[in-house]
């Protein structure tokens, strides 16, 4: 299982393991540049927001990322994150 935070950091690698920011990530993805900001991960409310699934695939195409990469970067997936 992974959490909110665990989806956003995976996202902040993919962008950082391309050399680009989130902004650049979400531009070449074909979303609006401020997709990935930090004030967008919660609702005014202070809830949760998760990507859709539209979204983490648009992302992956651009990056030419398999969803199995993808899923490496999550710390339940990564033997080197229960060292």
């Amino acid at each position: 299982m992974f959490t909110h935070d665990d989806l956003w950091n995976a996202i902040e690698n993919l962008a950082r393991k391309n050399n680009m920011t989130c902004s650049a990530l979400a531009r070449i993805s074909g979303l609006d540049p401020t997709t990935f900001n930090k004030s967008k991960r919660a609702s005014k409310y202070g809830q949760p927001r998760w990507l859709s699934m539209e979204t983490i695939a648009k992302v992956l195409t651009a990056t030419n990322t398999s969803a199995d990469q993808f899923a490496d970067m999550f710390p339940c997936n990564n033997p080197q994150h229960h060292r």
